[in-house]
């Protein structure tokens, strides 16, 4: 009996090595390096393009987008529509200064540049950073689970508050 259990500990311990040291995934290859930034240089042309069916289909379903001063967008027909309604982008630029993962998992981090035509307004330029989080797909596509930009310009000042009412003078003696 205690030969058997010696053996079952035994049969554990090396089962508990052997998952323990399996190798982690692997790093990204250089496909997938070329097939991420295909997806960037695709959301480049879509935005230039007000191509908001090509641009949402780089995101995963459950997808969340993290614009500034905005809430989250959620989900891919919720950043369909948020491409959408941005006014017209006529520049567009996109770096991708880090590109890491493994399996089927990575990160992008990187800086763009964009000049916004809203109609009837002036043109705005703008330039800051961006983190995407990556999902693989089986057809080796790399979409976008969730992406957060912000911009290097500073922030729009709020308003002066308005000037406190004068208390009212309260009942009248007579």
């Amino acid at each position: 009996m205690r030969q058997t259990v010696l053996a079952v500990l035994l049969l554990a311990v090396l089962l508990a090595a052997g998952i323990t040291c399996a190798p982690a995934p692997g790093q990204l290859s250089a496909a997938d390096l070329t097939a991420i930034g295909e997806v960037t240089d695709a959301f480049t042309k879509g935005l230039l393009a007000r191509d908001g069916t090509a641009v949402t289909g780089l995101y995963l379903e459950d997808a969340v987008l993290n614009p500034p001063n905005h809430a989250a967008v959620k989900g891919r027909a919720a950043v369909k529509t948020f491409f959408e309604s941005f006014p017209p982008v006529k520049d567009f630029k996109a770096t991708r200064d880090q590109v890491d993962g493994r399996g089927d998992l990575a990160f992008v981090y990187g800086t763009y540049s964009m000049t916004v035509a809203p109609e009837g307004a002036p043109e705005i330029k703008d330039a800051g950073k961006y983190v995407e989080i990556r999902r693989k797909q089986a057809d080796g596509r790399w979409l976008i689970a969730v992406d957060i930009f912000n911009s290097d310009l500073p922030a729009t000042p709020l308003p002066a508050p308005a000037p406190a009412a004068a208390p009212s003078p309260g009942p009248q003696k007579k």
